[in-house]
């Protein structure tokens, strides 16, 4: 663990200076481009180098630090930039694992592609962020030279400046960014990789994402943080939406708070009767002039005196008039007016004479916050309303430049919290269960000496991350140990049982063969051709899918088993020197049936299952070995192919040993001889395919004959 605490180490000093390192060269750059007036930002070199050599979790922290730094030394609107370097780092991390910067076309798309997304949001946040209005940073005399040159919108000026500016800045920063890492040497790449464990995420990627442990995490984690930005953002909104009413409400009544000083409620009935023509009037509207200028905010300042169900002007101020040109000027004074939606739905109120507002109305007018003051004689009388009226899309401009605010803080910090979970998660959960795993993997199903070496690599592995999953990996390696030991002793049982078996097969079928005066090792030998003639198929390419290993193995092993029937067969017929009579040849041929039923009993017995284990050929060839090519055969009369191969092949194995070997009833014949009878009998009595592989070997077999007398191996 001390090794693995050496190794943690190095790791975080690693990660510690290439964040620093491209920190710097962010922000250097960034500051040696506004100190030479460079119309390029050259922000996001360390970013995307930083992307290209660890991966996505340096890279987004450099992207956000930068904008952070950026907003302490330059501009605090910086900090709302920091997503779009933010995502500026996980495309490079895409651009880079797909080979884009490996090839001219590719190059310039991904430009492109930084241009496009980096102006297009970044435009989207300048032009909201700047209450609807061109921005003051690089791309600004762009966009107003676009403006003035073409009839874009002010957002698509904006827009198109930021994107020209972009394709620029970008492909001066990537293009020094893969020189940077192209002169880098690669011993520091591969250092980089290690620490960043480059090959284990890309081996999770390929992953099937319901089986990716990484997957689900970040599933649950973008889950979360959505839910939480939704939460966030409409409270935020809320709050500020709230705030903003009251905010503009304050402003709105000191407006009428200042009008209401000016205008003198005793002579309301003088200026409605005479008009502008009334003494005083016309310095009153000036007076009302200069205050309303002083509320760039507000649209409108009017006095109306307020009736039940219509309005008579005293005072109307217009917004977009000019008080010197009598043409701009708003209604005249004495016209009577009928009441507007908001008048009329605090109608109570103003007959009472109360102060009203904020009230929000939509008509004609446009989309107005609307704030009612009374003005009061002497005698407490109600003599007319003071009233502004604000537009409501200054408050709404506020609350999109708020939202952008708010959103791109909160996916900010979000993407680097994200981007950091998923850092521990990875590190100190799915790269050591994915280690433990692959580990257990290649220790399960291999050799005896690669379970070693899988085990070598198990405790190589020193997890050490102080919680369950070093616990876990601890009861893991032990138990990968005590499994291997146990393996090795399993192992030596089952040799040692499949030794005692062996034995017992050929004690028990040499038991049967001695009752066999004429027979002669007949048992050994057969097992030895067996195999020979199966293994002779197989290299010759007949009837490769049933010949595997474990079948050649099985059926060599069940040859001394072909006549364990003769054991219920009278001695006096097994060794008559003359010739059988029919009754005599029918009880002989009984013993294919016998054999049959030993073996099936020995199978219900032991519960054995008749598709797994040796003794299906052993029963195959006791009951089938007497069967005929062309269905003239004993006991069940079969022909070709139904009978089992094991059983084709032990029919010559038997019929040439029986013709080479002496019997009590007969001398040995030549080997020529033998060959005859056997080949005459390919298509009749034998398997035609087997008579040809055994006519390759039968040569060398009979030569050997006197050594075919080993035991088989198991």
């Amino acid at each position: 663990m001390h090794y693995n605490g050496k190794i943690k180490a190095v790791g975080v000093r690693s990660c510690i200076l290439l964040i620093v390192l491209a920190l710097i060269l962010n922000v250097g750059l960034t500051s040696l481009a506004g100190y030479l007036s460079l119309p390029v930002f050259l922000d996001c070199t360390g970013t995307i180098l930083c992307a290209m050599l660890g991966g996505v979790f340096p890279a987004v922290v450099v992207g956000f630090l930068t904008n952070l730094f950026k907003s302490l030394l330059l501009s605090s609107y910086s900090m709302y930039y920091g997503v779009v370097s933010i995502f500026f780092a996980l495309i490079t991390v895409y651009f880079y694992n797909k080979r884009f910067f490996s090839s001219v076309p590719k190059f310039f798309l991904a430009v492109l592609c930084y241009a496009i997304f980096g102006g297009g949001l970044g435009s989207v946040f300048t032009y909201y962020l700047n209450h609807q209005s061109f921005g003051f940073g690089v791309s600004a005399p762009l966009a107003h030279s676009i403006h003035d040159a073409t009839e874009f919108s002010v957002f698509w000026s904006q827009m198109s400046a930021d994107v020209i500016v972009d394709l620029f800045d970008k492909a001066i920063v990537l293009t020094l960014a893969i020189a940077i890492f192209h002169f880098i040497p690669k011993k520091i790449k591969n250092h980089l990789n290690h620490v960043f464990l480059r090959n284990e995420r890309k081996r999770n990627e390929g992953m099937v994402m319901k089986r990716s442990l990484l997957r689900k995490v970040v599933m649950v984690v973008v889950f979360s943080e959505v839910l939480l930005a939704v939460f966030v953002t409409n409270i935020g909104y809320f709050l500020y939406n709230e705030q903003a009413i009251k905010k503009y409400t304050t402003i709105a009544f000191g407006l009428t708070d200042a009008a209401a000083i000016v205008v003198d409620p005793e002579r309301i009935s003088d200026f409605i009767e005479h008009g502008r023509e009334a003494e005083g009037y016309k310095e009153t509207e000036k007076k009302l002039y200069a205050i309303r200028e002083g509320f760039p905010m507000a649209k409108f300042l009017y006095v109306y005196r307020i009736g039940p169900d219509s309005s008579q002007v005293v005072f109307d101020l217009d917004f977009e008039g000019d008080h010197e040109n009598e043409e701009s000027e708003g209604d005249d004074p004495g016209l009577v007016l009928a009441n507007d939606e908001g008048v009329l739905g605090n109608i109570s109120a103003f007959m009472n004479g109360e102060t009203v507002g904020p009230v929000v109305t939509n008509d004609t007018l446009g989309w107005l916050l609307s704030v009612y003051r009374p003005l009061t004689d002497s005698s407490g009388k109600v003599a007319a309303y003071v009233a502004t009226d604000i537009s409501m899309d200054s408050i709404f401009r506020d609350q999109i430049g708020f939202l952008i605010k708010i959103l791109s803080l909160f996916f900010g910090v979000s993407l680097v919290i994200m981007t950091v979970i998923m850092e521990i998660v990875m590190r100190h959960v799915v790269v050591p269960v994915d280690r433990m795993s692959h580990a257990a993997i290649s220790f399960a199903y291999n050799s005896e000496a690669g379970r070693k070496i899988g085990l070598r690599r198990i405790k190589a592995l020193h997890i050490g991350s102080n919680d369950e999953i070093q616990n876990l990996y601890k009861a893991f390696s032990t138990m990968a140990e005590d499994f291997l030991q146990y393996i090795v002793q399993l192992q030596k049982q089952n040799s040692r049982i499949t030794r005692m078996q062996d034995e017992i097969i050929i004690n028990f079928a040499e038991l049967v063969e001695a009752r066999d005066e004429g027979t002669g090792n007949h048992i050994k030998k057969t097992a030895a051709y067996v195999e020979a003639i199966a293994r002779q198929l197989k290299a010759e390419g007949v009837y490769s899918d049933i010949l595997t290993e474990d079948y050649i193995a099985r059926i060599k092993r069940s040859a001394p088993l072909h006549d364990i029937g003769k054991i219920a067969v009278s001695d006096l017929i097994l060794n008559k020197p003359g010739k059988l009579t029919e009754e005599e040849f029918e009880i002989m041929k009984g013993h294919t049936t016998e054999g049959w039923k030993i073996l099936q009993k020995i199978v219900s017995n032991t519960g054995d299952s008749m598709e797994a284990g040796y003794l299906k050929e052993a029963i195959e060839m006791a009951h089938f070995h007497h069967e005929k090519w062309d269905g003239s055969g004993y006991p069940t009369g079969i022909k070709g192919e139904q009978i089992p191969l094991s059983a084709r092949i032990m029919a010559v194995a038997d019929v040439f040993d029986a013709l080479v070997a002496e019997r009590v009833y007969k001398k040995p014949f030549t080997f020529e001889k033998a060959m005859a009878i056997i080949t005459e009998g390919a298509g009749k009595h034998f398997d035609p395919k087997v008579v040809e592989a055994f006519s390759h070997i039968a040569e060398a077999l009979y030569g050997e004959r006197t050594r075919l007398q080993v035991p088989p191996e198991a």
